[in-house]
């Protein structure tokens, strides 16, 4: 059977949970304590501000069993039901992402570090609860990302790193590597084994320090391949070190695929963290020049975007983390009266930009103390309309099936004027030159197939919905989406692979212009 005519399955539950685009929000300070989230769970006389210092001042005042049990409820009651009919409902989510720390995989993995002990047994059943918030969220057609937040000795100095000590020794300390890379491989026959298939992805480390990107890569390059012979299929996600176009270029390396590829490791996504509060240059500006900077970012992404033909590679951006949160020195600069419609002006921005050119985003944070939460508070952001979702998630039911029926009956009409329009485009520039216009054929009417299949998940079953009430998805990791159809297809094995990618893209575009998503 000729390549350009190779039918490959249609995509699976784990395809679409894992490579739709993900809209969402970080559960938060859950399993990762930070007291300005959560101060309830920090004693008086707790010294610290990190999960070790809530902890520790526990045990001391009550005991490990009333411990243990604080803990517990806190972990239990993060996602209630009514939390995630929010999530799925009002917000529209379609993911979250959830940080945890390694002492959360239970006390074997505190071994060593400064959760040993009394500490660790306060986590004897908090794999399970992360366990339970991921069937939950499965039940709803929720995805989750696998945060490690918290990796042993620090990926950097601050207390979201489980402990107060300032310093970022992951990176110094062989145990603490050898530690981390025990968490990460654990995770990942977890949720191979357990057929997870609502994990979009495991990422490896949040926020690595800025000024250890080397070290960083080294231990990628080393916990990669024991993905690969784990479970190839599930995403990972690396954090950016703060230098997104080196970040990006070292994932497109890790993403690259030779001509005679017939399987693939695992995909490689960027997590890159969007604030505009921390800096001196942040201060220093309007709202109004801050909304600019985020309408001009992220142009290093389209750099890296097209051609996975000739490239032989592709990669992803996601915003892990992001608020609505400009410095009082930012807001100094305008009249208090201007402030509701420039926040909701700046989380309009984002919200656009990451629908427009990464594969998901995540607001930072959901639950805190202080709910709704304000400009850190993903509720109050919603509430307000800073942050929406993209317009496949607002469809109902009858939406989807009026719109997938149109689809499909323009669907011969819109692959013959594409293949018309491709052919005479050719005929004309290079009359005398051989091509196989097929493979062109053949890219557009999977491409339009798969960008079907996502929008259409929920209600032929391939996503699970306890819901009457549904919603049309969008293929959101396209490049690496791209990337995986083309080896699947034995797209590489000619030279003409390119016509199929041209094809597949614009059977993608046809479909989602008569869908209007």
């Amino acid at each position: 059977m000729e390549a350009s005519v190779m039918n490959p399955p249609a995509p699976t539950t784990e395809d679409i949970f894992r490579y739709r685009y993900q809209h969402g929000t970080n559960l938060g300070s859950i399993f990762v304590l930070e007291k300005w989230l959560h101060r309830s769970m920090h004693e008086k006389g707790s010294s610290g501000s990190s999960e070790l210092s809530a902890v520790t001042q526990s045990l001391k005042q009550h005991g490990l069993e009333a411990t243990r049990l604080k803990w517990e409820r806190h972990w239990q009651s993060a996602l209630k039901e009514a939390d995630i009919d929010w999530l799925r409902n009002v917000a529209r989510c379609n993911s979250i992402r959830l940080p945890i720390g390694y002492y959360t995989l239970g006390p074997r993995f505190c071994a060593g570090t400064p959760f040993e002990g009394d500490p660790a047994e306060v986590y004897a059943h908090a794999w399970n609860s992360v366990k339970k918030i991921i069937e939950d969220c499965y039940h709803h057609g929720i995805g989750v990302l696998l945060d490690l937040h918290a990796l042993p000795g620090g990926a950097n100095t601050d207390s979201h790193s489980g402990t107060d000590s300032g310093k970022a020794e992951l990176w110094k300390v062989n145990h603490n590597l050898s530690l981390a890379t025990e968490c990460v491989t654990f995770l990942l026959r977890e949720v191979s084994s357990h057929k997870m298939s609502n994990v979009i992805g495991i990422e490896l480390c949040n926020e690595p320090s800025w000024g250890a990107a080397s070290e960083v890569w080294k231990w990628y390059d080393q916990v990669l391949p024991l993905a690969n012979e784990i479970d190839p299929s599930i995403p990972i996600y690396i954090g950016d070190c703060w230098n997104l176009p080196a970040t990006l270029d070292y994932a497109l390396k890790r993403n690259a695929f030779s001509a005679t590829a017939t399987t693939l490791p695992n995909p490689v996504i960027v997590d890159s963290h969007k604030y505009y509060t921390f800096s001196a240059k942040d201060h220093n500006q309007s709202p109004q020049q801050i909304i600019a900077r985020v309408k001009d970012s992220l142009a290093v992404v389209s750099q890296k975007e097209g051609n996975i033909f000739g490239r032989k590679t592709a990669a992803a951006v996601y915003i892990g983390e992001y608020s609505c949160t400009m410095d009082a020195k930012t807001w100094n600069k305008v009249d208090s009266s201007e402030r509701p419609s420039l926040t909701r002006a700046f989380g309009n921005a984002q919200t656009e930009k990451w629908q427009k050119k990464t594969s998901g985003s995540a607001f930072w944070t959901f639950k805190m103390d202080w709910m709704d939460g304000g400009d850190w508070g993903f509720k109050e952001q919603v509430k307000t309309g800073s942050i929406f979702p993209p317009v496949g998630l607002t469809l109902t039911k009858s939406d989807i099936v009026s719109k997938s029926e149109r689809a499909e009956a323009q669907r011969k009409d819109l692959r013959d004027t594409a293949l018309s329009q491709h052919v005479g485009h050719w005929n004309k520039t290079a009359p005398n030159k051989k091509f196989e216009h097929s493979r062109y054929e053949s890219g557009w009417d999977l491409g339009y197939g798969d960008a079907m299949a996502f929008f259409c998940s929920r209600i032929n079953g391939t996503i699970p919905d306890r819901h009457q009430e549904t919603r049309g998805d969008k293929i959101g990791a396209f490049e690496l989406w791209i990337r995986k159809r083309m080896v699947s297809t034995g797209q590489l094995t000619s030279s003409f692979g390119w016509e199929w990618e041209h094809g597949y893209r614009k059977g993608v575009r046809d479909f989602y212009q008569v869908v209007s998503i």
